[in-house]
């Protein structure tokens, strides 16, 4: 795979910090609660902005939320952006949404063969209201796992796995089959997508104590207490200031553990797209 050169790098960057922007005037003018995530914060805390190899950005909102921004990005800024995720586009695999840009292209290699628009984006993900009794929150996470990664392997029968050596082998041999048993089956991204839905938005109309996106690698990593995320802080993130958890440091050390030591560099990796192109930008 072919990595990215400085310039094309801080091309991307400018324009995910563009979607950004636009991003944070929305939330900003419609009263909305967003927070930056993962790799977004640490490289606030450690860089004050993207971590210098990244190449993207990954902000939450609890579901409510996000649905009203996709209103309003539909509504009024269509001529800009394209929102993608399956609700819009069953052939997108993922359980994000992605606010892409018009205009251009950034497609992963995992990707390349999903017949959907893939422009470059910003990465939103939706926190549901999750079960405040544990074993019943832990079937509800199970179950959402379940059926997006169902989905997944139903489009993608060799997705990218966060391991390698000799587990990866048999893990990649394992997908490959389920993938081929779900289509053989009769399974459809259709109700696959039907029943994820249904067990992230179990406890839609409850007042629970907790918002978790579910279908994370790890279902149970992205799970967090209304008292841990608010009130919100803001961090400067390259000359903006963003809101994140008000927990984001344990947030951070459940993540990277020691999340202010630089990785090595050969552990610093970026993998230019399948398909790259800036368009009009």
């Amino acid at each position: 795979m072919r990595e990215y050169d400085d310039e094309t790098l801080g091309h991307l960057q400018q324009c995910e910090l563009m979607i950004l922007d636009d991003f944070l005037h929305i939330c900003d003018s419609e009263g909305l609660t967003y927070f930056g995530l993962a790799g977004t914060a640490l490289g606030a805390v450690r860089h004050k902005g993207f971590i210098p190899w990244d190449d993207d950005i990954d902000v939450g909102l609890p579901s409510k939320d996000l649905e009203r921004l996709i209103e309003v990005v539909k509504a009024d800024y269509s001529d800009k952006y394209v929102i993608m995720n399956a609700a819009e586009d069953i052939h997108y695999p993922l359980p994000t949404t992605r606010m892409m840009l018009k205009g251009t292209q950034f497609c992963e290699e995992a990707l390349q063969s999903v017949p959907c628009f893939m422009g470059i984006f910003l990465d939103l993900y939706a926190f549901d209201a999750v079960a405040d009794d544990e074993k019943a929150y832990r079937k509800q996470a199970w179950d959402a796992w379940w059926w997006s990664h169902v989905r997944i392997l139903l489009s993608i029968p060799k997705p990218v796995l966060p391991f390698g050596g000799g587990l990866k082998a048999v893990a990649s041999k394992i997908c490959q089959f389920a993938s081929w048993f779900f289509n053989k089956v009769g399974m459809t991204s259709e109700r696959a997508f039907k029943n994820e839905e249904a067990a992230r938005n179990r406890y839609r109309d409850c007042e629970t104590k907790r918002i978790a996106y579910l279908c994370d690698t790890d279902r149970f990593s992205q799970t967090i207490a209304w008292d841990d995320l608010l009130p919100l802080k803001k961090l400067e993130y390259e000359g903006r200031q963003i809101a994140f958890p008000s927990n984001y440091e344990q947030h951070l050390v459940d993540l990277y553990g020691d999340y202010m030591t630089l990785p090595p560099e050969e552990k610093r990796k970026n993998h230019f797209p399948a398909r790259l192109d800036f368009g009009p930008y």
